[in-house]
């Protein structure tokens, strides 16, 4: 029996063809889809699509955007074996991050994709984007679905949707997993690494989690920073979480004031966390002295998380109404295949 895939088109320039006329982008019709891409016709699944009304430009995706997502693939869940959903490069790494969040109970394959060139450009790099999602959307054993998890497929490579982050904003080759395996590869062979794959004994239907606050700051630190900018950027109104993008294992610049108002934050409630600007690697909260004073306060760890799911965590779980010890057990938990634990003394 033929499995069945829905296309979920958000927008991105996966949706756009070029006018030879004006040169101009302009948004595909998908009723064309055949004919753009014939080889679509030798896959063995059916496949239809869904597409929002007003395509968004990936700079333009917010939460509303991910629970439409999430709310499309909740309504069509029993329809179909798998969706694909077309984005922009982006913010796609949020919106998979978000989505892997989100979706509990997930038993089929969500594939997100998209291109670096138009699908209708010659050199374009869309075509293959999107048949590969497809296949793999449609990868079954023993009438089930083998992928199981939100994921990006890009340039012959297949990443954990919550492990991926965009790196190159012109290579084909524009998405990498620093800190976790790429879960599969299509060479001659479409190779899909089973034993990588997140798996999770489900505890009932598809349910997705539609609450989702985004109070949440981001401050990035470097030598010498401006203290009114920092100041004025923590005072920040309606705040419920901080992410610091600190040195290395977590390190901070260590002036008293800084310490003090991060220490202030703390107190009032207020959920820090730390971030590292390195791409790979992990927080280690106490390994060194400059990181001794977050130790103390009670300050998060985002251990190896990417930026774009230790973003996309906090605004998942602010949703929740955690209470303060709730909300850190949880994010320093893997909940869905985005980090690795590392223990050390403390």
């Amino acid at each position: 029996m033929q499995t069945k895939i829905l296309l979920i088109y958000t927008g991105g320039t996966i949706g756009m063809a070029k006018d030879y006329g004006d040169q101009s982008l302009k948004p595909f019709n998908f009723d064309n889809l055949l004919k753009q891409i014939p080889e679509l016709a030798l896959l063995d699944c059916s496949f239809d699509y869904y597409s929002f009304d007003i395509p968004i430009d990936s700079s333009d995706m917010k939460p509303e955007y991910w629970v439409n997502i999430a709310e499309t693939i909740e309504s069509n869940y029993q329809n179909y074996d798998g969706f694909v959903v077309l984005h922009g490069t982006d913010t796609m790494a949020y919106t998979a991050s978000a989505l892997s969040f989100m979706l509990d109970n997930l038993e089929k394959p969500v594939i997100f994709t998209g291109s670096q060139l138009p699908i209708g450009d010659l050199r374009t790099d869309a075509k293959e984007n999107l048949i590969t999602s497809i296949q793999l959307a449609s990868l079954q054993k023993a009438g089930k679905p083998i992928v199981q998890e939100v994921c990006i497929y890009f340039e012959y490579k297949l990443f954990r949707a919550n492990r991926a982050t965009k790196i190159n904003a012109e290579n084909f080759d524009a998405f990498e997993s620093p800190n976790y395996p790429i879960m599969g590869v299509s060479g001659v062979h479409l190779e899909v690494k089973e034993n990588l794959l997140w798996k999770k004994e489900s505890s009932g239907n598809l349910t997705i989690n539609k609450n989702l606050n985004a109070d949440v700051g981001l401050l990035k630190i470097f030598p010498g920073m401006n203290r009114s900018f920092i100041e004025s950027v923590l005072n920040a109104p309606n705040m419920k979480a901080f992410i610091i993008e600190a040195f290395g294992t977590g390190n901070i610049f260590t002036d008293q004031w800084f310490i003090d108002l991060l220490e202030e934050k703390v107190n009032n409630g207020i959920h820090l966390i730390i971030n590292t600007q390195c791409a790979g690697g992990m927080v280690e909260i106490g390994r060194y002295a400059t990181s001794d004073a977050l130790l103390k306060m009670g300050a998060i760890s985002s251990f190896d998380l990417t930026m774009e799911a230790a973003i996309t965590k906090a605004i998942y779980l602010l949703g929740q109404n955690l209470s303060k010890e709730d909300f850190r057990q949880q994010y320093e938990s893997n909940l869905k295949g985005e980090l690795r634990h590392h223990f050390y003394n403390n």
